[in-house]
């Protein structure tokens, strides 16, 4: 029987979902900043203002929704994974992905 290793994709993914994750809220919390100042009324009014203000909702709203998505996406694909492998697929994987 050949003996099970720590899957090296598995481990990928989780740093994946790591890295990806705190970039995801960064982009989250810049987004939101300059969409809570803008609705604060002191940086612009007007109906221009308005239409403006829509458009950065919902540009903020479809930012978020690809972060949760790709968040979602690296999350199943991890869910699927096996954490452990036999030694020669774990070499095969490093081999195919370039991991260390």
């Amino acid at each position: 029987m050949a003996a099970m290793v720590r899957n090296p994709l598995y481990e990928a993914l989780q740093q994946a979902v790591r890295t990806v994750g705190s970039m995801i809220e960064q982009i989250d919390a810049d987004v939101d900043r300059p969409c809570r100042m803008f609705r604060s009324g002191k940086v612009w009014t007007g109906p221009a203002a308005k239409q403006f203000d829509a458009q950065l909702a919902q540009f903020s709203s479809q930012a978020r929704a690809s972060g949760q998505a790709i968040m979602d996406e690296l999350r199943q694909a991890l869910s699927r994974t096996p954490t452990e492998v036999p030694e020669e697929e774990a070499a095969l994987i490093r081999r195919k992905y370039g991991l260390a």
